[in-house]
């Protein structure tokens, strides 16, 4: 896909603003109409329909995740580690409020209601989590440095939900820190050295 032109990536940006604020259903063209200054019929232009903009929206998102992640293991070599980063990752995005839930997360909440394309999207960026978890699970297993209590699929999935789930919580209780709170014995469980 090319490059998009900035009104589709300030559109792009008001829709992921108010996704994270009242999920699919709680926007139309025109909110995003009156944040950016533009004509819906504009709008309609850059993405012919909701299903097609939420579609590009979760696909740019997971390609950045996958981007994020390849820099993470790039930068960061030790299994233990690159958890302790990716949950640093999200402590600090619900914190100063920049990132402060997974548009995916929430929006997989919704799934029954999704269009077909944009559930599949969701579906590609799970999938691609609980994959990257599994792989990061087993190299720590295999030099020592996490311990798992069953396979590292299934591991995977339940760091997954509590990440998800701790981001809910944070929501719930307008606290921040509740994220760290519930994600600091989910790490110190895995870590073989606790």
């Amino acid at each position: 896909m090319g490059k998009l032109s900035t009104t589709s990536e300030d559109i792009l940006a008001c829709a992921h603003k108010l996704i994270i604020a009242g999920g699919y259903n709680g926007f139309s063209y025109a909110d995003i109409a009156d944040v950016v200054g533009i004509r819906k019929a504009s709008i309609h232009h850059h993405f012919p329909s909701k299903a097609d903009l939420a579609t590009v929206l979760v696909r740019r998102y997971r390609e950045s995740a996958e981007n994020g992640i390849k820099n993470l293991e790039h930068g960061i070599p030790h299994p233990m580690d690159q958890l302790r980063a990716y949950v640093q990752y999200w402590e600090t995005c619900i914190t100063d409020a920049s990132a402060p839930f997974c548009v995916c997360a929430l929006l997989a909440s919704e799934l029954p209601i999704l269009p077909d394309e944009v559930a599949q999207e969701i579906r590609a960026y799970f999938s691609f989590l609980s994959g990257w978890l599994t792989s990061v699970l087993e190299r720590g297993v295999q030099r020592g440095v996490i311990t798992l209590r069953d396979s590292a699929r299934v591991e995977a999935e339940a760091f997954m939900a509590t990440v998800h789930g701790a981001m809910l919580s944070a929501r719930a209780y307008g606290n921040a820190g509740i994220f760290g709170v519930i994600m600091a014995p989910q790490l110190k469980r895995l870590s073989a050295k606790s």
